[in-house]
């Protein structure tokens, strides 16, 4: 079965279309910036060769209380999707509308989508549940939804078939960095905490987003300051982050300048890093302790000063990084020191395998099946 990914991020749209064996026969990425997506673009690139699939899988951001595995696409579901469009507003305008512009160049095909959230559908009520009153809970669906659940499946599984052990086995903390940010506590193969919560904006610093913030700082700004909920809602999603303390979202550049000297980009490089570390303890709390740390994504994968400088203070942890190795990894490797009690990897982000994974499973299940 060859499956077309379809996979909106923060500024692009990734088109992918994969064989039986994973393997990438055709892809493009597409510029969209905000929730523009150019249907024109998408049909042309689809008639080049990427509309040549027996099914398509489309990375939703959000599913909601509603949606907590993977499932075939309707008008139904397509329609439910939209009601939960302000929860993420930063991706799932983008891929609602990625799924419009596919689902009319290729309206024979059997679509499936596959949710970054439903990943932590697991959680227990512990990790999911939000201090807040019983009555607001039940009316709004307000809980910790967690995100990335795409990529922290995926890391996790890989993971283990690294290591050659059992998934189930293993207490594990995936971290995905890239422009958006969050870990993962992986647990008997599924997900029990995560750092991301109601949206996308909770836990850690990222490119644009502030991670989280006290509350309270919020309230203040909209009473006493006057700032407006659409402004706030802007500066927190796009002009906090690495972007605010260091005049720069690219990370391969905050590192270059504080490694330079310049004062903002240590802050900011030291912010980041100091969340990270927390968030990893915590994390490895939430497994009672850790066998298996995992960087991934553009950040996890490609910047070694984040993660031995993330490293350095888990060592109670029994987490040791090997300054070569981590220095020279390229793709799936290997970074811990000899003789560490938990094993540090990177592994390559691919949410399109799990993305063609997920499609493949669910029209086993159907009449669509190949």
């Amino acid at each position: 079965m060859r499956v077309l990914v379809v996979n909106a991020g923060s500024s692009s749209l990734k088109l992918g279309l994969l064989d039986d064996d994973g393997s990438i026969l055709a892809e493009r990425n597409l510029a969209a910036p905000r929730a523009e997506v150019d249907s024109g673009e998408v049909a042309e690139a689809l008639e080049s060769g990427l509309g040549d699939a027996d099914a398509v899988g489309h990375r939703i951001v959000h599913g909601g209380s509603r949606f907590q595995a993977p499932l075939r696409l309707d008008s139904e579901v397509a329609g439910a999707l939209w009601e939960l469009a302000d929860l993420a507003p930063l991706h799932q305008p983008k891929s609602l509308a990625a799924l419009k512009a596919v689902s009319e160049a290729l309206p024979a095909i059997p679509a499936v989508a596959c949710f970054d959230t439903a990943f932590h559908a697991t959680m227990p009520p512990k990790a999911a549940t939000y201090a807040l009153p019983a009555a607001w809970r039940d009316r709004w669906a307000l809980r910790r939804y967690g995100f990335h659940g795409l990529s922290h499946g995926y890391a996790a599984r890989r993971g283990a078939e690294l290591l050659d052990r059992p998934l189930e086995s293993l207490r594990i903390v995936s971290c995905h960095l890239g422009a958006g940010a969050s870990l993962a506590a992986v647990s008997g193969g599924v997900s029990v905490d995560t750092t991301m919560g109601f949206t996308p904006l909770e836990g850690l610093v990222m490119a644009t987003r502030s991670g989280s913030v006290d509350p309270g700082l919020l309230l203040w700004l909209l009473e006493h300051e006057k700032v407006g909920e659409r402004a706030l809602a802007e500066t927190l999603e796009h002009e906090s982050g690495l972007l605010a303390l260091a005049g720069t979202a690219d990370m391969a550049e905050v590192v270059s300048a504080a490694e330079a000297g310049r004062e903002d980009a240590r802050l900011a490089f030291d912010v980041y890093v100091h969340r990270l570390r927390a968030g990893i303890a915590a994390m490895s709390a939430a497994t009672d302790g850790v066998d298996l740390l995992i960087f991934t994504g553009g950040v996890g994968e490609n910047a070694p000063a984040i993660r031995a400088a993330a490293a350095e203070g888990l060592r109670f942890l029994g987490i040791y990084l090997d300054e070569r190795r981590n220095d020279a990894a390229d793709g799936d490797e290997d970074i811990s020191a000899d003789g560490a009690n938990a094993r540090a990897l990177v592994v390559k982000a691919r949410e399109d395998l799990e993305i063609a994974h997920q499609v493949r499973s669910v029209l086993a299940t159907t009449e669509d099946s190949f």
